[in-house]
Order: structure tokens, then C-alpha cells, then sequence
């Protein structure tokens, strides 16, 4: 990243260390900040910069915060909708950043006696259903998987469709994160939590050990290796899942690695009468309201439970009145 000013720095610093945030978390926040100063700047001297995008945000102190008022956050939300296009979620997502940084200078810095952006309110985003492969589907791209990294393709597949995992959760397990049937990952905040492998996953895995490369491999930690043997990116595995969306016949526009985590949920949820809760754990979800968006997903059960009704299949012959 770019050099911050040092007020900037410090929070991001405290949110990952104490905080627990994320290295790609504290990114966000990062952007997200840099984005407020430059508006910052900009809003307070308009004709000092002809690139928005180069404005140098390491000079801004503690005394240009201090001057933040709320009717300035609600003037860069709007700078942000109407000059930035931001969609709802990438605003409230903005206006989360924003609250933590002035609640961390109001009450862990005690730089400022009054906050700002306690008052800030958040868009209202419309929860949409989670876009997932059926259970014909999720067949169709497995078996679609072949060439010569087969096994280690296969097994990203699995894992993705059987346990429901993050993408950053996949790229790094360790070899040694998997004992027995049980896959310790690490989710969110750097919190751990034991993923159970089925007989699919385990399988899998196995396949994929015995012909992993073994001399001249870099991180020799990492289960998933690229061509480089060294432990495969982000960017590869997407390329690996859209390639194979593609050849299974599906619209690689429509489907991605976080829809596989939708599916693995929505699969779970349907065929295996998974309790909430228990969804909940598996998915490493912080809040049982993100998890329950998978309730909705299920029209069969939805069907299934309107032809339950008792009163389904009353036919009763019912007379004209004379």
C-alpha cells in the first residue's frame, strides 16, 4: 500500500493487530479511507488538484479530521453514489469504514471529543437470493474436470461444492491442516474452525497428495501448488473454476468461486436437513443473519410444504345455492 499519514496508519494498524482484521480487510479499509481524504481534500480546495486520483493524501492530520462534520460524511456518500457510481453495498461498506475510524480517534485515540459519524446512517441494501448450481449441475462440472492437473482440480472442486469454503480459505490450507476428517481453516479475522471432510472430500485430497510434486517445491506447506510449486493464488483458482463453469456448459458470467460456497450451503440446507446452526458453523458466518438467507432459497420446500397442508386434497363437491 501507499504511504498513509500517520492517523490513518495507526488505525489500520490497530485494526489488524488487535482487531484481528484481515491483511485483506484492513486493504479495504485502507481504500475506503484514502477514498474520504481525497474527497476530503478536494471538497476543501477544489482548484489544488487536477487528478482526483493523485491527490497526496500523507500530509492530512489530525486537525483536518478534527473538522469533519456529519454534513460532510453525508456529502461524500453522495460524491460517492453520484460521482463514483457506488452501488448501495459498496456505500454502506464505505459508511462502515468510516464509523470505525472515527470511533477508534473518539475512543481508543481520544483525539477527538466528539464523533462525527456517530449518526452516520447506512443504505438500505436489498438482500438478494444467492445465486447457486443445482445438484444436476454441481455433477456436471465436476465431471467436466480433466487434464493434466485433474487431481489437483478436482479436489479444489469438491472441496468448494462439499464444505462450503472462502476462497482466501481454500488458497491457504496447509498440508498439515487436515487430520484424519477433519480440515482446520482459517476464516475471517484469523479465526479457526474444523471443517469435517465426507468421503468425497477425503478422497479427493488423497488422489490429489499422491501426485503432488515434491522436489523443488517452494511452499512446501501449501497443499494447492500452481505450475511454479509454489502455493496457488486467487487469481489461478478463479481461472481454474471459470474454466471448468465453461466446459460443464454453464455461463462462467453467472457463476464464480463464491457461488460454489452458495451452492455448497443451499445443498447442505436442502438434501441434508441442516440445522441453522449448525449451517452456520460450517460456513464460519459471524452472524446467524447471513446464514439465514439460505432458508429461502429452497422453492421445493416451499412446495413440499404447501401440499402438506391437510386441507390439499379435500375435495369437497360443493352445490350451487337455488
Amino acid at each position: 500500500m501507499e504511504k498513509a499519514p500517520r492517523i490513518l496508519a495507526d488505525f489500520l494498524n490497530y485494526m489488524e493487530t488487535i482487531k484481528g482484521k484481515s491483511r485483506n480487510t484492513v486493504k479495504e479499509y485502507f481504500y475506503d479511507l484514502r477514498l474520504f481524504f481525497r474527497y476530503l481534500k478536494y471538497s476543501r480546495n477544489p482548484s489544488g488538484a487536477s487528478d482526483f486520483e493523485s491527490i497526496d493524501i500523507s500530509d492530512v492530520t489530525v486537525d483536518d479530521i478534527k473538522t469533519v462534520t456529519l454534513s460532510d460524511l453525508y456529502s461524500y456518500m453522495s460524491f460517492t453514489s453520484r460521482q463514483r457510481n457506488n452501488n448501495a453495498s459498496s456505500r454502506a461498506r464505505k459508511v462502515a469504514s468510516l464509523r470505525s475510524f472515527f470511533n477508534y480517534l473518539t475512543n481508543k485515540a481520544k483525539f477527538l471529543d466528539y464523533n462525527p459519524a456517530a449518526e452516520l446512517e447506512s443504505p438500505k441494501i436489498h438482500k438478494r437470493l444467492p445465486r447457486y448450481l443445482n445438484l444436476d449441475e454441481s455433477r456436471r462440472l465436476l465431471s467436466s474436470v480433466k487434464g493434466e492437473n485433474k487431481e489437483r482440480d478436482f479436489a479444489i472442486l469438491t472441496l468448494f461444492l462439499n464444505c462450503g469454503l472462502r476462497l482466501s480459505e481454500l488458497v491457504n490450507i496447509n498440508i498439515n491442516h487436515i487430520r484424519g476428517d477433519t480440515l482446520t481453516v482459517i476464516g475471517k479475522g484469523n479465526k479457526e474452525r474444523t471443517v469435517y471432510l465426507n468421503d468425497a472430500c477425503k478422497k479427493a485430497v488423497d488422489a490429489y497428495l499422491r501426485v503432488r510434486p515434491r522436489d523443488g517445491v517452494i511452499d512446501r506447506h501449501a497443499l494447492f501448488l500452481s505450475e511454479r510449486k509454489q502455493r496457488i493464488s486467487n487469481k489461478t483458482v478463479q481461472y481454474i473454476v471459470k474454466k471448468y463453469i465453461k466446459e460443464s456448459g454453464l455461463d462462467p458470467e453467472r457463476y464464480s468461486t463464491h457461488k460454489l460456497r452458495h451452492t455448497a450451503a443451499t445443498l447442505m440446507y436442502r438434501y441434508g436437513s441442516v440445522d441453522i446452526r449448525a449451517l452456520q458453523e460450517i460456513l464460519g458466518h459471524e452472524s446467524i443473519s447471513t446464514t439465514e438467507i439460505y432458508t429461502h432459497v429452497d422453492s421445493q420446500q416451499l412446495r413440499k410444504a404447501v401440499e402438506s397442508n391437510p386441507l390439499a386434497n379435500l375435495d369437497i363437491d360443493r352445490k350451487e345455492p337455488r
